[in-house]
């Protein structure tokens, strides 16, 4: 069986370990992946993120999974065909906000879950909405607001499925 990562991106103001990502790299070691988390801190531009996640990638010897938050939920959507990742696990992904660069047609081209917060003031609900009827991703919506705090054992839930459903797809269960 190849090397297999999972490679977390946090949010505009996130910081890489945490307590989300940290629960999701747990399970993702426990389903027998490499985790990791970049730190885009510092790092303001979209186009720069996606960049970073990119180069980050490229020098990974196995296949991956790619997964984020808010603005992090853009940077791996963006990267993702370009990287020919297996899977894409989104939270509250920022995906269709305004002001960030436009995504190009046929973006997604692996499976995809989306798990987003009907109570979510910072990116609307409606966006994931939208964008999963366009690319046919699976979409859980849950009655939480952007941190979805309160749901982390659901969320952890779903990525375990997620992790499960991708390993089947390809053989390795």
């Amino acid at each position: 069986m190849p090397e297999r990562y999972v490679i977390f991106s946090h949010g505009r103001d996130g910081e890489p370990w945490s307590r989300k990502i940290t629960g999701l790299a747990e399970i993702a070691r426990t389903e027998g992946y490499h985790a990791d988390s970049l730190d885009y801190r510092g790092i303001d531009s979209p186009r720069d993120r996606v960049t970073k996640l990119v180069e980050h990638c490229q020098k990974l010897p196995g296949e991956l999974v790619l997964a984020g938050s808010s603005l992090g939920g853009y940077v791996t959507v963006a990267a993702a065909s370009l990287l020919h990742a297996r899977g894409v696990f989104l939270l509250a992904p920022a995906l269709l906000m305004e002001g960030l660069p436009p995504l190009r047609p046929g973006v997604i081209d692996c499976p995809t879950t989306i798990v987003h917060g009907w109570r979510d003031t910072v990116v609307p609900p409606e966006h994931s909405v939208e964008f999963s009827r366009q690319y046919r991703t699976t979409l859980h919506l849950l009655d939480t607001d952007h941190r979805m705090y309160d749901q982390l054992q659901t969320i952890n839930y779903f990525f375990e499925h997620f992790l499960v459903a991708i390993d089947m797809r390809y053989g390795y269960r």
